[in-house]
């Protein structure tokens, strides 16, 4: 977004992303426990906005790592759960995430062990091999062989956890958490995602959330 704060504290309809987020993980029942990772220097910041929106009971802020992926495993070294417990990872920035999407991403949890919510492709997908003056195209991938990943992602703790370890022995680091468990050879489950569910990432976005949020709220 090049702006001069991080893009989760954006105001989306007056209330910071980060909170429209958070809401969203506490209306649903089965969710017994929110875990935050922030930057060191933004633990004090998002407590406060945790307390000033009343959700301190149902958040705990821990301090993140240097990338997703350590900061992911942090706030699992924080989680109170047991091998069999479902744990969510979301991305903080996709704020209209919506409750009936994070059951059934619960439920194919239950099911599968591992389970992401994620998109059709709709686009013609190239494989490229990039250049020093930009890129070719190597192969055209069928759309059905693909999806694009959004959040939640859901697993058992204990098999996030051990998928977790062994990346880390490995040096390996995921572009996200169904990445780490698909490198242990663990089947992953697909939950039809949302064009709402929208990841905030261009300033562009942040317009288009908010008409969603308008058609949502009419």
């Amino acid at each position: 977004m090049a702006g001069p704060q991080p893009k989760q504290f954006l105001a989306l309809n007056g209330i910071p992303i980060l909170i429209h987020s958070l809401r969203a993980f506490a209306s649903v029942e089965r969710v017994t426990a929110i875990y935050v990772a922030v930057r060191k220097t933004d633990i004090e910041r998002v407590q406060a906005q945790v307390a000033e929106y009343g959700l301190s009971d149902r958040v705990c802020v821990v301090e993140g790592g240097n990338n997703r992926q350590e900061s992911v495993s942090h706030a699992l070294a924080a989680l109170p759960a047991q091998a069999d417990d479902i744990v969510l990872v979301h991305d903080a920035v996709r704020p209209l995430i919506d409750a009936a999407t994070i059951d059934r991403t619960i439920d194919a949890v239950i099911q599968h062990g591992a389970a992401i919510v994620g998109l059709p492709a709709v686009d013609t997908i190239k494989q490229v091999e990039r250049t020093a003056h930009g890129a070719l195209v190597t192969s055209t991938i069928p759309r059905e062989f693909v999806v694009l990943a959004q959040t939640p992602q859901g697993f058992r703790f204990g098999l996030l956890q051990q998928a977790f370890a062994e990346a880390t022995e490995d040096g390996f680091v995921g572009t996200d958490e169904a990445s780490v468990v698909e490198r242990a050879g663990l089947p992953v489950a697909v939950v039809h995602g949302s064009q709402v569910n929208l990841k905030i990432t261009q300033p562009g976005d942040l317009e288009l959330a908010e008409f969603y949020l308008h058609q949502r709220t009419r």
